[in-house]
């Protein structure tokens, strides 16, 4: 085996799943993040089709699924917080918008970094600021720690990803935006109502706010969007984010007013905008991307996830596969995953424009279509956007250290 001291960059859900299967095929992989702690909390995220398979092999879907958040499916309401339309979780067999298995990020992360803390070195509150590649591996220098040699280097460093930018160039070709906006954050507001549904509100103007039930009595995870042509602002300036949120959304309507005083309150605030990442390689010399790093999907296909575990699954097996040899490995898991992620960043029908509405009308329009979800010719539809998350042979790769 030969270049089996890999560097992974980022500690979410991809990271952390990497270095699991790199463990198990007997390469030594150390993960660097920039927080300074296990990032707590975080959206619900779905366990589908190939990626629920993933879990499954590393022996820790029965961990996950007593980690799920009981959600009835998902509602639109309007103003009043009447539901216009609803999409139980059983109507495509626990694979619809709310799938069967909905988990917050920073408790899947949480089970992922628990499965492989005892073995694998994790580097908290420090990130990479620069590769230096040669015929034998790459230097990393960092921010705080001391430059160290890596065989490998793996950026799974998310849709802003560090080594992306340093092994690939700053272009802004990489990034294809979507036309909007979008924040997350958690409330805790016994007044807020949801009995088990994830509710959707629609505003005029291409206006979104999302409340779905926490794993925690009381507790709101909830979502502002909106469209918008691309904004000049600060990514890391969270006060700007939120005056620029409440002058969007005063007095939207439903339970708008609530969420965002306790948008103010919270400890887990992001926003970003929608956007996808293409690329014509998910891989430079030493250096490969993995999960919204390589090819985000966009959080409007719910496929982020699914990509993140799968592409771990077969980087890893493929390194293993070809014995450490990164250009037969690189080769080989972009051959595999360049179809997956081609019909996974297929936006669903309508795209923004479908899931933030701009007008009355299309508001109404979009009730109705969700009330017809499961009636022919909608339900097939439907149906073919949702298989996408299986849409994938998984190899049976045989650990050489179980």
């Amino acid at each position: 085996m030969e270049n089996t001291d890999i560097l992974i960059s980022g500690a979410g859900i991809a990271g952390p799943a990497l270095a699991y299967w790199l463990r198990r095929h007997g390469f030594t992989p150390t993960v660097v993040e920039r927080a300074p702690t296990p990032r707590p909390g975080g959206q619900a995220v779905d366990l589908r089709g190939a990626g629920r398979t993933v879990v499954e092999r590393m022996g820790l879907l029965d961990q996950a699924r007593a980690l799920s958040v009981d959600q009835r499916g998902l509602g639109l309401v309007d103003r009043r917080g009447r539901l216009t339309a609803r999409m139980p979780v059983e109507l495509f067999g626990g694979e619809g918008i709310v799938s069967e298995i909905e988990i917050l990020r920073g408790d899947l992360a949480d089970l992922l970094h628990r499965a492989t803390a005892d073995d694998v070195e994790y580097r908290y509150d420090d990130t990479v600021t620069a590769l230096a590649e040669d015929a034998d591996g790459v230097t990393v220098t960092f921010e705080n720690a001391p430059a160290r040699r890596f065989s490998l280097v793996i950026g799974a460093d998310g849709l802003h990803s560090v080594v992306r930018r340093l092994a690939f160039g700053p272009g802004g070709d990489h990034y294809r935006p979507l036309g909007g906006y979008h924040a997350w954050f958690t409330v805790r507001d016994p007044r807020i109502d949801l009995d088990g549904w994830f509710l959707m509100y629609n505003a005029p103007g291409g206006l979104v706010a999302g409340a779905r039930p926490g794993r925690l009595p009381g507790e709101v995870k909830a979502s502002l969007g909106f469209r918008s042509a691309p904004l000049a602002h600060d990514r890391h300036d969270t006060a700007a984010q939120q005056r620029l949120l409440t002058e969007r959304f005063a007095g939207a309507g439903w339970e708008v007013d609530r969420l965002l005083a306790g948008m103010r309150e919270a400890d887990d605030f992001a926003f970003d905008s929608f956007g996808q990442i293409h690329l014509d390689h998910y891989s430079r010399g030493r250096v490969a991307l993995l999960g919204d790093a390589g090819y985000s999907p966009s959080p409007l296909t719910g496929l982020g996830t699914s990509l993140g575990l799968v592409g771990a699954y077969l980087l890893a097996g493929e390194l293993a596969a070809a014995r450490g040899d990164h250009r037969t490995a690189y080769a080989r898991y972009e051959d595999l995953m360049r179809p997956y992620v081609t019909r996974a960043q297929e936006l669903p029908p309508g795209g923004l424009h479908g899931y933030a509405p701009d007008s009355a009308l299309m508001i109404r329009l979009r009730a109705a279509s969700m009330r017809w979800m499961g009636r022919w010719p909608l339900r097939a539809i439907m149906a073919a956007q949702f298989a996408k998350a299986g849409d994938i042979d998984l190899p049976d790769y045989t650990p050489a250290h179980a």
